[in-house]
């Protein structure tokens, strides 16, 4: 019964509003139903919690959902990045400039930024270390997992630009003095781990922690596309596009293991960038010839 209710919920029904709920919403009537029952347990009202084995369906697209898909509304154009920044400087809380900054000149993912640990970083060459990711479905800070990113190719290392490097040695000067107060405050019960995005009783950041975020952050933009941390993903992409990279190196650096979504973003942008030179050398034709009927 309860597997049915998570599957009834992620079906469109035009009888209720809204007409489908998003993933996000159906993951936290799951969290609190899972509350509610380990409760019952506890209370030995019921022997078994039935969330242990109901899983949250995956939304599969209809045909016209695919074909009417916009390749635009999957990544920030750099006005929009630009925007969003501009609001993370001025709205943000804290380790929002960290987390955002990174996410957008890194490519990474949110699991992979939640993983972070000092040793991934050296300074010096402003180079960061993709090795794992951290998951968290409970949102309990204490109950995290480190695992292998999902592909070999995740596993990587890339440079990260000055201003943003700089952005971490700041953190980390503050993060030392922070350490020191969680030490004393909290004592043997300091999680030692030496992550680089952690509260002050050491424990890390969940992907959770950083989606709400965007999400508090997004609502002061004009910008209409549905964003979450994963767009920062196809946004580096087409950033990279656009400078010029190749399709092989942006590949390497995002550790992208679904060709398909980067070769669109790819084909798209580099489309756009044809177009736009094609415009610049109508409108130097246009001129010359202006030039010539004038004289």
């Amino acid at each position: 019964m309860y597997q049915d209710i998570l599957i009834d919920l992620s079906k469109p029904n035009k009888n209720r509003k809204p007409v489908s709920y998003a993933r996000n919403t159906i993951e936290g009537v799951h969290t609190t139903a899972g509350m509610i029952f380990r409760y019952a347990v506890q209370e030995k009202l019921i022997k078994e919690s039935p969330t242990t084995y109901a899983v949250i369906p995956k939304k599969r697209k209809t045909v016209e959902e695919i074909e009417n898909e916009d390749i635009e509304d999957k990544y920030l154009e750099i006005n929009e990045v630009s925007e969003f920044l501009d609001v993370v400087e001025k709205y943000g809380l804290y380790l929002d400039t960290e987390w955002f900054y990174l996410l957008v000149f890194s490519g990474m993912r949110s699991g992979e930024l939640c993983a972070l640990k000092w040793t991934d970083i050296t300074f010096n060459k402003n180079l960061v270390r993709v090795t794992k990711t951290l998951t968290n479905e409970t949102n309990n800070m204490k109950k995290y997992e480190l695992t292998p990113p999902k592909t070999e190719g995740s596993v990587r290392t890339f440079d990260i630009p000055e201003y943003v490097m700089n952005l971490l040695k700041q953190h980390k000067i503050k993060k030392m003095k922070l350490h020191e107060a969680g030490r004393l405050k909290y004592k043997e019960d300091f999680h030692e781990a030496n992550f680089v995005f952690c509260r002050d009783n050491g424990y890390p950041f969940a992907p959770k922690n950083i989606l709400v975020r965007m999400e508090r952050l997004i609502e002061k933009t004009t910008i209409k596309k549905h964003a979450t941390p994963h767009i920062f993903r196809h946004t580096h992409i087409s950033m990279l596009t656009a400078a010029g990279v190749d399709l092989a190196t942006i590949m390497e650096r995002v550790g992208h293991e679904d060709i398909k979504t980067t070769m669109k973003i790819y084909t798209h942008v580099t489309k756009k960038m044809k177009e736009d030179a094609s415009q610049k050398i109508n409108q130097t034709l246009v001129d010359i010839l202006n030039n010539k009927i004038s004289m």
